[in-house]
């Protein structure tokens, strides 16, 4: 089972690196790494080429932002599962993509995911945000229930089937695009109940408390865009989901 994983940066020249390593490091021998690069002014090119052909694709070109680099990456790989790993985060150990294969194999499933961690962007050893996910149970994401993005391993068949990225949002094309997935199509999704993936704090929906409320309204057009309607309390409890991962670190 060929597993594609694709990285997408612009300007990830303080971090591209960490994300490479953790990939390359992996122990599972069948990985096509594809790097999609949005023009970077800084030295990301650089650092990218300096790998070689340790890198099985790098593409270097203007695009139309995250998620249409997202959708490059997606169509050019050739792998029957694809992970999607941003360039500011990394993954946990090197024995995630070979974990993820068995669970694929034992569950015959259509996706798997895991468990993820946020750390001080500065300091990489300290813990911000512990997200235990949990199993999934069908309905979950009218509670506010999602999987972390960064953690999903799918087949390329689904995205061929269900479709990928849409551009219309700007921050919340990963929830419109696994409640699709997820919610609304029902694909077979599998919990490896671990920590897969360090993310580094911050990020665009995040950051400000404008950028949340944009993306609380994304949340809400993603479900008008699928068809489907959320509870009254549906996107109140998907942010309010974040306080129990903090509050055991304020202990």
């Amino acid at each position: 089972m060929k597993v594609s994983i694709i990285t997408v940066v612009y300007n990830g020249a303080a971090t591209i690196r960490d994300a490479i390593e953790s990939v390359l490091s992996q122990t599972y021998p069948d990985i096509e790494y594809l790097v999609i690069d949005g023009h970077s002014k800084d030295n990301t090119t650089e650092i990218v080429r300096s790998y070689g052909s340790r890198i099985t694709r790098f593409v270097s070109e203007p695009d139309k932002g995250l998620y249409d680099a997202m959708n490059k990456g997606i169509r050019l790989a050739t792998g029957e599962v694809i992970g999607i790993l941003n360039a500011d985060d990394f993954y946990k150990h090197s024995q995630v993509v070979e974990k993820v294969v068995d669970l694929f194999k034992k569950k015959k499933c259509d996706a798997v995911y895991g468990d993820v961690i946020y750390v001080n962007p500065i300091n990489t050893e300290k813990i911000e945000r512990d997200w235990k996910v949990g199993e999934y149970k069908e309905g979950d994401f009218l509670h506010g229930w999602m999987p972390p993005h960064p953690t999903c391993f799918i087949k390329r068949s689904v995205y061929e089937r269900l479709g990928t990225y849409t551009l219309e949002l700007k921050s919340s094309s990963d929830y419109e695009l696994l409640l699709r997935f997820i919610h609304k199509h029902k694909i077979r999704i599998s919990y490896l109940a671990e920590t897969l993936v360090t993310m580094r704090s911050g990020g665009v929906s995040n950051a400000t408390l404008k950028n949340r409320w944009r993306a609380n309204r994304e949340d809400r057009q993603a479900w008008r865009i699928n068809g489907l309607r959320p509870y009254f309390y549906t996107l109140l409890l998907k942010p309010l989901r974040k306080i129990g991962q903090v509050l055991p670190k304020l202990s």
